[in-house]
């Protein structure tokens, strides 16, 4: 399973950025898929996740100015981020808690998580 992640990059505070992170490869299911995000010299946090039935789950931070969504058909977790603070500024990593597909065993292997590459969010004051 590999995750491609787009849409980050420079803004300034106050403004707007919208994430994507599709997953292809061989899956057989997709439970919770989310954002992290870590910032030189912090642990890696979470932003926000949603389960495959749309529960969702925000960093204290962030609610009320993100908002995770989901295309299930197309495997892909959205993060549109508005009222954007410098300190959000980050590496944002796409998460998914999925299942791959063993074709040599015909059979779904068993979930585990998968990561993207990051995106740099850089929020200028």
């Amino acid at each position: 399973v590999q995750l491609v992640e787009s849409g980050g990059g420079l803004v300034q505070a106050g403004g707007s950025l919208r994430l994507s992170c599709a997953a292809s490869g061989s899956i057989f299911s997709i439970n919770a898929m989310g954002w992290y995000r870590q910032a030189p010299g912090k642990q890696r946090e979470l932003v926000a996740a949603m389960s495959s039935v749309g529960s969702t789950n925000y960093a204290d931070s962030v609610k009320g100015r993100f908002t995770i969504s989901r295309d299930n058909a197309k495997n892909t977790v959205y993060l549109q981020m508005n009222s954007l603070k410098p300190e959000d500024t980050a590496s944002y990593y796409c998460y998914a808690d999925a299942r791959s597909w063993d074709s040599s065993s015909w059979s779904p292997r068993k979930a585990n998580d998968y990561w993207g590459q990051g995106t740099q969010v850089t929020v200028s004051s």
